[in-house]
């Protein structure tokens, strides 16, 4: 394994890396905020507070630029993913932990980057660039996250004979409640009667006692 350059960025390279990561958080926020077709270069140029020069420098087209986002989005999911695992505490009993995973699992279906992801998801149907680039990485996200699951569950519930077809029912159901919330503009999604639901079903599969 290749270990990191120590040699710290240049000012230049510092600028250009600033620079980029500026536009890719701001296309990002533009697909949440203004959509697929809203997320026009000239919109993410002047949130990124970047010159027109400057932001074709590093994507010369749009679909290049969205592309980008998109890894970028993935980065992101996958570090609040993981991030989430560290709230479990091991003094939780299973019957508790396993509330805490669906609660946890339930709210990264109601952030900023989720929406942003269905963004890019439904342009790429008709988009065969962007599907290319963001079917891989889609695919990769979904293996971390099921990784990441398996961390929120543990050992002892991971090892149940049902757990993956538990997980994998969780995870899609709470997908496509999370999809209605496009058109039903509801405040909390910790209020959802859903997720007493979800927890019922995951105790009464998996088993964990009181």
């Amino acid at each position: 394994m290749s270990t990191p350059d120590p040699r710290p960025l240049g000012r230049r390279e510092e600028r250009t890396a600033t620079s980029r990561a500026r536009i890719l958080d701001a296309a990002v926020a533009c697909l949440v905020e203004s959509g697929y077709a809203g997320a026009t270069t000239l919109r993410i140029q002047a949130r990124a507070g970047v010159s027109r020069g400057r932001l074709l420098h590093h994507f010369p087209s749009r679909d290049e630029l969205l592309v980008a986002a998109s890894r970028h989005l993935a980065t992101e999911r996958l570090a609040a993913s993981s991030a989430g695992v560290e709230q479990l505490g091991d003094e939780l009993s299973l019957g508790e932990r396993l509330d805490r995973a669906v609660e946890l699992l339930w709210e990264s279906f109601s952030e900023p980057h989720f929406w942003a992801a269905v963004e890019l998801w439904t342009a790429a149907r008709t988009n065969d660039e962007l599907r290319e680039s963001v079917l891989p990485e889609e695919r990769a996200v979904g293996a971390t996250i099921r990784t990441n699951l398996d961390r929120f569950y543990g050992p002892t519930l991971v090892a149940h004979p049902d757990y993956p077809y538990v997980r994998d029912l969780l995870f899609t159901s709470m997908r496509g409640v999370g999809l209605t919330y496009a058109l039903e503009h509801r405040s909390d999604p910790r209020t959802d009667p859903h997720l007493a639901l979800w927890k019922k079903l995951a105790r009464t599969l998996l088993d964990p006692p009181p």
